[in-house]
């Protein structure tokens, strides 16, 4: 079979041949991305602004990046907050447009926590019964069959929409981390290490607290996890999971369908599997040349890669550039920060120093190489982070569905709000009309 389906898909590239240059005479956005790298314009929102360059006389002009929720820029947030809850407030944000004062936090902390619970057998009928490999297939199946006991899961009007979002964000991280018990268990000859959910917790203490076999964590600890899923709670609406939900629930399909189509599209090593590519890497390295390396040294490694001739042989560099920022990520800049902080606590100083010379000395290398400034994005140290916070690289990419759950929310409740149209651009055909001939005519 193998060979057959092969003899055919070679045939089919002589004939279905699609040259480079049709994109050019069609205007065709290879990735609805403009020439300039720009992203190409699908839609509005106020929800959040990427910012990383500037447009000045119709270029585009390096800057230094800034993210900002419902217009409030991150950095003022996580500067100006203190103790816990940072991610549930930025939530309420995200979903409400405002901050909410003492009482509406309350409130919607106590929503969020009463909804922590797993329905009544669920963790033994679906979880403890059905283990799997790959965990992110396993949590778009449990997205999936959370469908299954809603009494009104096809009901897509605003408010139930919101509650039903509300309802996957706060059960969510347990399921990512009953999930990843049930999978070590199984297939890793683990013990298995079932905690119960404890109300009083933040979702940061959630996931730390049910991944412990003792249950315990530092505050450190639960505080730079609660910033990590706070910078990944949304990346506006062109990112390609958050337009993935969009397009899914444009259709006027159920919000389970729309989120597990995002959460297939985060799998992805383009997008939310980076970090742990980024590990992988960095792994590697450390290994060959050690952290006592030379700046010769890691610059030899680093020509390697952009020769593709290291590592995975792409020629990328993982955790260096991005497609919006260029002279700096913010998430990055903040994450360097907790995790210089968290180093220290772990006693981890030397290897977080070594991710420092070597980010610099590849953001050097790339600009001799290519001409164009970039900067570590939010990827280059959140799976150090995670790391250091005894997080199993399993779950690096289910935490980065943690974060972005909500904004996935946010923004199928702004499309169903103000556009309401089924998300549908055309494409250009450019192949040949035929005459039909059937095998009898041959």
């Amino acid at each position: 079979m193998k060979e057959r389906i092969y003899d055919f898909f070679c045939k089919s590239l002589k004939e279905n041949d699609i040259p480079n240059d049709l994109y050019n005479i069609y205007e065709v956005k290879k990735g609805l991305r403009n020439e300039d790298g720009t992203g190409v314009l699908v839609g509005l929102t106020k929800i959040s602004d990427v910012v990383g360059y500037k447009k000045i006389d119709g270029k585009k002009v390096d800057d230094y990046g800034s993210l900002y929720y419902r217009g409030i820029n991150i950095d003022d947030m996580i500067k100006n907050h203190s103790g816990r809850y940072l991610f549930e407030k930025v939530c309420f944000l995200i979903l409400f447009g405002y901050m909410p004062n003492d009482e509406e936090f309350t409130r919607f902390k106590e929503i969020l926590s009463e909804n922590y619970t797993l329905p009544l057998h669920y963790l033994e009928a679906n979880i403890l019964g059905f283990p799997a490999k790959n965990l992110m297939n396993k949590l778009q199946q449990e997205v999936l069959m959370l469908y299954n006991y809603d009494k009104d899961a096809d009901h897509v009007g605003i408010q139930e929409t919101l509650e039903k979002g509300i309802n996957l964000i706060a059960k969510i991280p347990t399921i990512v981390c009953y999930t990843y018990q049930t999978k070590v268990h199984y297939f890793d000859e683990q013990s298995l290490i079932i905690h119960h959910v404890n109300q009083d917790y933040s979702i940061a203490e959630t996931i730390l607290s049910l991944l412990r076999d003792d249950g315990q964590f530092t505050q450190t600890e639960a505080e730079i996890l609660d910033i990590a899923l706070t910078l990944h709670a949304d990346h506006g609406g062109g990112n390609n999971s958050t337009f993935t939900n969009v397009v899914i629930s444009s259709t006027g399909t159920d919000i389970y369908s729309a989120i597990a189509g995002s959460i297939g599209s985060l799998k992805g090593p383009r997008h939310g599997g980076a970090n742990l590519a980024v590990k992988k890497q960095m792994e590697m390295i450390i290994h060959d040349i050690s952290l006592d390396a030379t700046d010769e040294q890691m610059n030899h490694i680093i020509q390697r890669i952009l020769d593709k001739d290291y590592n995975d042989n792409s020629g990328l560099i993982y955790g260096i550039g991005h497609a919006v920022y260029t002279l700096s990520d913010p998430r990055s800049v903040i994450l360097s920060e907790k995790c210089s902080l968290l180093a220290k606590e772990k006693k981890r100083e030397k290897e977080f120093e070594f991710y420092q010379r070597f980010a610099d000395l590849a953001i050097e290398a790339i600009y001799q190489r290519k001409g164009r400034r970039v900067c570590t994005n939010v990827d280059f140290y959140s799976g150090l982070v995670y790391d250091m916070l005894n997080i199993p690289s399993d779950l690096y990419t289910l935490l980065f569905v943690v974060g972005r759950l909500v904004g996935w929310v946010a923004h199928n409740v702004e499309n169903k709000l103000y556009s309401n149209r089924i998300v549908r651009p055309a494409t250009k055909y450019v192949g040949t009309i035929k005459e039909y001939k059937s095998n009898e005519d041959a």
